[in-house]
């Protein structure tokens, strides 16, 4: 979830980085001369670091090739945000990598809140006051570190049994087939 407020960022900075070019476009065109985009020192446009930069911001920095550290560099340097925004998502990543009991992520997540609170997107408030709102049932990951997955996926295949169905009208016959095929 938190990954699409990153993504959101970057695209919102490329949409502008495209209005820019356009200008710079017209401007040399009206002006009777090459249009020479600026070009940065690992190769890119403006444009194109903003659309090459989506999948580093997807993976962990230690994951990252030797291309995508200078890239990250070229980005986090003129786009400080999308830096901030990286580092919470990371941030509240690390809290259910590491931590082991109830009482340790209570506290980093009330620190990851506050550091969201601080930071001034929104996007991440959302997350935050998500969070809040169910964090006892998000505490009890830290109990054996499980989740719901495996009941959510069980969900998924009853619907696309009951669809491939076409509806469900004689529903003790339903649950027959149901327990006959995934019993």
């Amino acid at each position: 979830m938190q990954q699409q407020y990153k993504d959101y960022i970057r695209i919102h900075y490329r949409w502008e980085a495209l209005d820019q070019e356009n200008e710079a476009i017209r401007g040399a065109k009206d002006a009777g001369v090459a249009y020479q985009p600026e070009v940065l020192e690992n190769g890119d446009t403006l444009k194109q670091l903003l659309a090459r930069s989506r999948y580093l911001l997807f993976k962990h920095r230690d994951k990252w090739t030797a291309s995508q550290v200078r890239r990250s560099t070229l980005l986090f340097e003129r786009y400080p945000l999308i830096k901030k925004a990286y580092t919470i998502s990371l941030d509240l990543g690390i809290i259910f990598r590491t931590c082991t009991s109830k009482e340790v992520a209570f506290k980093k997540l009330a620190l990851w809140h506050n550091m969201v609170e601080d930071c001034g997107i929104d996007s991440f408030k959302t997350v935050a006051r998500s969070i809040q709102a169910h964090y006892l049932g998000i505490l009890n990951f830290f109990n054996n570190r499980s989740t719901n997955a495996s009941a959510e996926s069980f969900n998924a295949k009853i619907k696309a049994f009951r669809s491939t169905s076409r509806g469900v009208r004689d529903v003790s016959f339903f649950l027959f087939r149901l327990a006959k095929l995934y019993a």
